[in-house]
Formats: structure tokens, sequence, C-alpha cells
């Protein structure tokens, strides 16, 4: 007889938990989210990959260690420089599970390189691109006039700059003909009117051609005048016919526009003063208004970025936000795959073409060469329609995935003028029973989200409800 017997008991094997793969990649999933749902990692990007969806997909690491990395298209598009594999970031974002795979990533929402800022990252990227061009060369600009007797200026019209530009020519050349084109010089939207204002001073009007063209912008923060780092005006700056100035900030202040132009001002008043031979000095009382308005701004879309990280971060929302981006990340692994089959259907057809040419090589007989070579061309003609084909009909497939999984979106739903109502401890509420008068509640609208005190309930009649107690309201 066994000891356990002798004393009245047996021992049991603890009964065994056995998990789907599924659902223990999403238990760890949950609990790292948990965990590090606000980090800032920093190391080196390599294998980078950015599909047509616009989302960056690459591999964060340092010598003994790295993490596979996700920034989503709503983000990436935020970015002010231009991510290059071996470029070494800082990057925030929480850490998740790409269930699929069962890999450990980041899903980023931030990245800055280390180093430089990402303006000054841009800037000199797109300097060096230009450059190689030979854009910058003093060979292809053009001489300034001595004494214009037509000046057109492109800069703001609220501007300081403008007005001492004026003074200072008014005294100077009282008979030069002047002709403003009024732009914004700060924002998104400045590049496309300078470039319209240079494409106006272009044509001959019935004003007539201008002699020398100014671009005025009073100095500012790298911010301030990212605007006239943009490529699109410096090419259209470089192709001008007209000799251009740029009077763009300060003396110290160097923009991609500077480079690119017949001549460069210190301020927007030597520019007057280059063009007619005198100098003054200007009013700066337009920089720092724009300077204020720039903060201001700034500050604004922080703070809308910061509460809209603390929405998707919050209760079901997030979860359906979390599942919308694995349906889109699976929609690139998909794209992925069909580019390399892509690829490697080619690849073995060109094989097969070469292994025919050699064959081929080796006989002497012209005519039968000539046969051969007209089929291995009717043979590449058919196996390239087969693969246009092909691509087509996963074109076709992968638009609708896409379409439906953006009609899935709560967002959409939410444009519909539908709302998401949670009660006081973020519960989201389905039926009136869960609320009482005096409750508060929050709705979730398309746009912003509203707080509100429940004055009364009353349930659909077909549920059973009864209509609202005498006295309550």
């Amino acid at each position: 007889m066994g000891m356990s017997d002798q004393l009245g008991f047996q021992f049991r094997a603890p009964e065994r938990h056995i998990w789907t793969v599924r659902a223990l990649v999403s238990a760890v999933r949950g609990l790292v989210e948990r965990q590090y749902s606000d980090c800032w990692v920093e190391g080196e990007i390599s294998n980078l990959r950015i599909p047509d969806s616009g989302h960056l997909y690459f591999t964060l690491k340092e010598e003994t260690a790295q993490i596979r990395v996700v920034m989503f298209r709503s983000s990436a598009r935020l970015l002010r420089f231009r991510p290059e594999n071996g470029l070494h970031v800082t990057l925030r974002g929480r850490i998740t599970v790409y269930e699929d795979r069962g890999e450990l990533q980041i899903s980023a929402e931030f990245m800055e390189p280390q180093g430089a800022g990402a303006l000054q990252l841009a800037f000199e990227q797109l300097k060096a691109r230009l450059q190689a061009e030979g854009l910058f060369d003093a060979a292809r600009k053009k001489p300034i006039p001595p004494l214009p007797r037509k000046i057109g200026i492109i800069t703001s019209p609220q501007g300081a700059a403008l007005r001492d530009i004026l003074n200072i020519l008014g005294r100077r050349h009282r008979s030069a003909n002047i002709l403003i084109y009024p732009a914004q010089v700060q924002g998104e939207a400045a590049p496309t009117e300078v470039m319209a204002g240079l494409r106006h001073f272009q044509q001959s009007g019935r004003h007539g051609a201008v002699e020398v063209i100014i671009i005025a912008r009073g100095g500012g923060s790298a911010e301030d005048l990212a605007a006239f780092n943009d490529e699109g005006l410096a090419r259209a700056v470089a192709a001008s016919k007209i000799p251009v100035i740029a009077a763009i900030g300060h003396e110290t202040d160097f923009t991609i526009v500077d480079f690119v132009a017949d001549l460069r001002a210190p301020t927007p008043s030597a520019a007057a003063e280059l063009v007619i031979r005198s100098r003054q000095e200007i009013d700066a009382q337009a920089e720092e208004l724009n300077r204020r308005l720039e903060r201001a701004v700034r500050y604004r879309l922080l703070m809308a970025r910061q509460e809209l990280i603390e929405l998707a971060q919050h209760g079901a929302f997030a979860g359906i936000m979390h599942g919308i981006r694995r349906g889109q990340q699976r929609l690139d692994e998909r794209r992925f795959r069909l580019e390399m089959a892509q690829r490697q259907l080619l690849e073995r057809n060109h094989r097969r073409l070469e292994t025919g040419s050699a064959a081929v090589r080796h006989y002497d007989a012209r005519r039968r060469l000539a046969a051969i070579r007209r089929q291995l061309e009717t043979e590449a003609s058919n196996l390239a329609a087969a693969t246009r084909a092909c691509l087509l009909k996963f074109r076709a497939a992968l638009d609708r995935r896409t379409a439906s999984l953006e009609a899935l979106s709560p967002v959409a739903i939410l444009n519909r003028g539908y709302a998401l109502v949670f009660d006081g401890q973020g519960t989201l509420v389905k039926d009136a029973a869960q609320l009482a008068p005096g409750d508060e509640l929050s709705a979730r609208l398309a746009r912003g989200q509203v707080r509100a005190r429940v004055t009364n309930t009353q349930r659909d009649a077909a549920e059973g409800g009864v209509s609202p107690k005498a006295g309550e309201q």
C-alpha cells in the first residue's frame, strides 16, 4: 500500500489548459499593448518598404537586436523628412503583435531623425539632389538689369516687407513701374501661389513683361520659411526666363529658392537696394506677426493631434481602429506577395528566353534560327498578356477588399449621422435601461465629441418599455 493510500488522499496532476494559436497570440498582444502603449525607441532604419498605400514598413535595429515597425499613412504623411535605410531615428508608438505572423512590432505614430531636425534633413536632401542636377551653377544664372523700368514683386500684400520695398523704390527710382502679385508666403498654399505669380509675370499681358522679379518674405523660423524649400517652387524659379531676386528672411536664413535664384538678397529691403543700386533698412513688424501666427497654429495642431491619439486609444473605438489597421497591413502583405510573384515569373521567363537563345546559337541554319526566334517572341507576347490578365484580376480583387474594408470603417458610419454614446465609466450604451436621470454621458460624433446629462429615459414600446414617470423631465 502506497503512502498516499495510508494517509487517505491521492495526488492529482493539474488539469492542462490548451490554447489555440490565435487565442494565445491575441492574449499576448493584449498584455503587450497594455504594458507598452506609449514608448520612445531609437535605432537604425533597415529593410525600408513604402507601398502604394503610403504606409511605411521597416526594421529598427542596433548591433544585437531588431524589431519590425509599421507607420500607417495617417502618421507617415506628417513626416517632414524622407526616411532612408541606414538613418538613425527616434520614434514614438505602441508595442503590439501582428497576429498573422506572430511577430512583435511597433505601431509608430511619430518619428524624427537623430542629430538633425526633420526640416533640416529634408532641406539637405533636396539641396543635394538639385545641386547634382546643376541648378545651383553660376553659369546658368541670368544678370540683373541695372535700372529696370518694370519690376514684378511676389509677396504678401499685408506684409511690412512690401511697404518698405515700395518706399525705397519710390524714393530712389520714381520712374519704375511696380507690378505686385499678392501671394501667401507661409503655409502649405504658399508654394502654389508663388509659382502662380511666376507664371503670371512670364506671360506678356497688357502691362508688358517685367524686367526683374522679386520674391520677398520677412524672416522667421525654419518652419516659417519651409514653403521656400519646396521642390516645385525651386524648379519654377530656375526655369524662369526673367531674372529672379530671392529676398527671403534675414541674412543668416538660407532656403532652396536662394540657391536657384539668379541673385540672393540678404533681406527684402536689400533686394530693393540691389535692384536700384541703393541701401535701406526695412520694417520687421510682419516677421513678428508671422512668427506669432505660426506658433499659435503649431500649438493648436499639437493639441488636436494629442486629442486624436487619446481618442484612438479609448475603449471599443481603439479596438475597431486596430482591426482596420490590421486589415490594411494584410492588404499590404498581399500586395508584396503579388509583386514578388510577378518578379519571379518574369525572372523565370527571362531565364527560359536566355536558355532558348543559347540553344539556338549552336545551330548554323539561319532559317531554323529565325523560326525559333519567332516562336519565342510569340510565347513572350502570350506570357505578357497572361501576366497582365493575372495582375488585373488580382488588382480587381484588391480593390473590392479595400472598398469592403472602407465600408466597415466606423468613421464612415459616423459620417452618416450616427454617434457612439458612452456612460460616465466609458462603457458603450446600447440600452436606455443602462441610464438613469442625472447620469452623465458622452457622445462620439463624426467630428468631435459632446457631453450631456440624462434628464429622462424611455425605452421603445416594442421592447416592453414604459413612459417616463410623472415628474421626470
